[in-house]
């Protein structure tokens, strides 16, 4: 989406002739629907890109902070990526000196829509969600036990501050009566340091390319546990199913075909106790997709709201070890 036109910050412009980029007969206007930076749409010189810069304070209503060095390593994640899939990766045009803005190519919707937009209008291609899951475990398989990608994705504090607290020990608070285990699968993906972890793998950041998924907002790139990308995606492929219940069906092949095609680049650890983990770490993220401090806004009613804490609820009390188990109570808790 975007907003009216607008003068673009001095320090953008400043950036852009860093570039190179001398602004002749420049637009410009902001890009609106983020909660985590500003980003901005500019055309000039004949080039259209995005300018995306984080911000400290995220615009969600609960107090959420995060440090903006994140957006540097936002740029690293594209660039390690793009070693390994660079079809994936929006093509980069610059970083500023700081770290904390840089530049992309503008990816224009009538080529690349958003996957979410497509979910949401209906249209579930599952050949599309076993693309994703090919790439993002080619990704995982690409970076396992590499100690230079290890080195240089030391985050920490930053995945914590955006992941973890907003999310699982955010919930937790909510709910004490569940606190002991939420805080246990935090502190077991807070410690599990395995691969290159981009951290908001979502349908709202991955555009439908001609050549396949685009991967964008790596801010919260991690070394860490890969299973927390692959939970994080699957989780909204089941909450898709409550504003869109006639595509429950295609929803869950989508959600069988990402499983289908991840699962064959596990190498790094046993591939059983990678899907255990993933299986417990998944209704932990349903809860905080309603209960955390990041509630997706398209579970609107409070009767779809029960029925993803009651569903997570069961798959909290007897975490299960496969992610069939998950689907399936989840179809369960759908028909209730």
């Amino acid at each position: 989406m975007t907003a009216p036109e607008a003068g673009l910050p001095d320090d953008m412009r400043r950036f852009l002739a860093d570039l190179g980029i001398q602004g002749r007969d420049l637009r410009a206007h902001p890009l609106t629907g983020g909660v985590s930076s500003d980003i901005w749409f500019v055309e000039a010189d004949g080039r259209a890109l995005c300018i995306k810069r984080a911000l400290p304070t995220l615009r969600v209503a609960a107090h959420w902070t995060a440090p903006i060095e994140r957006n540097g390593y936002e740029y690293a994640w594209f660039e390690r990526v793009r070693e390994i899939a660079p079809a994936a990766v929006p093509p980069l045009i610059g970083r500023h000196a700081d770290g904390n803005m840089f530049a992309m190519a503008f990816l224009p919707a009538d080529r690349y829509p958003l996957w979410k937009a497509l979910l949401l209008r209906g249209k579930v291609d599952a050949d599309f969600a076993a693309a994703v899951g090919g790439i993002l475990g080619a990704i995982h398989a690409g970076t396992a036990g590499d100690d230079r990608t290890a080195a240089a994705f030391a985050t920490d504090a930053s995945f914590h501050a955006l992941r973890l607290e907003p999310y699982l020990l955010a919930t937790a608070r909510r709910h004490p009566d569940l606190a002991g285990r939420l805080e246990a699968i935090a502190a077991t993906t807070g410690t599990t340091r395995l691969a290159l972890v981009h951290g908001d793998v979502s349908p709202k950041n991955i555009l439908a390319g001609p050549e396949g998924p685009v991967f964008l907002d790596a801010e919260c790139a991690w070394y860490g546990d890969p299973a927390f990308d692959l939970a994080f995606c699957l989780n909204h492929l089941l909450l898709k199913c409550l504003p869109v219940r006639d595509c429950t069906g295609p929803l869950m092949d989508a959600f069988d075909r990402m499983i289908g095609a991840y699962l064959p680049h596990v190498t790094w650890e046993d591939a059983g106790g990678f899907e255990s983990r993933c299986a417990a770490l998944l209704p932990a993220l349903m809860f905080a997709r309603v209960d955390g401090k990041s509630p997706v806004e398209y579970v609107t009613g409070e009767t779809d709201r029960e029925i993803v804490r009651s569903v997570a609820r069961s798959l909290l009390a007897g975490p299960p070890d496969r992610l069939s188990t998950v689907r399936q109570r989840w179809l369960d808790g759908l028909r209730r």
